[in-house]
């Protein structure tokens, strides 16, 4: 798994993982599944800033997820 696979299923993880934990906590429900998710998702996310030469910028993020797209697309 390269960094930038990794930083996308990791952000794409955490984009639906917070609210769940959210909403659990809210209705006060005991947030098992989604602290998990949200741990594999921040361990992904460690992963592709330490597998990455440099690391990322905020501005490679986007880059990162076009070409993790892009590779699936064909």
């Amino acid at each position: 798994m390269g960094p930038d696979l990794a930083l996308t299923l990791g952000l794409v993880l955490a984009v639906f993982a917070v609210p769940s934990v959210a909403s659990a906590l809210s209705d006060g429900r005991s947030p098992r599944i989604s602290s998990l998710v949200v741990a594999i998702s921040g361990g992904l996310v460690i992963y592709a800033l330490r597998a990455k030469q440099g690391g990322y910028t905020l501005g490679d993020i986007p880059d990162a997820i076009y070409r993790t797209l892009s590779s699936f697309m064909g």
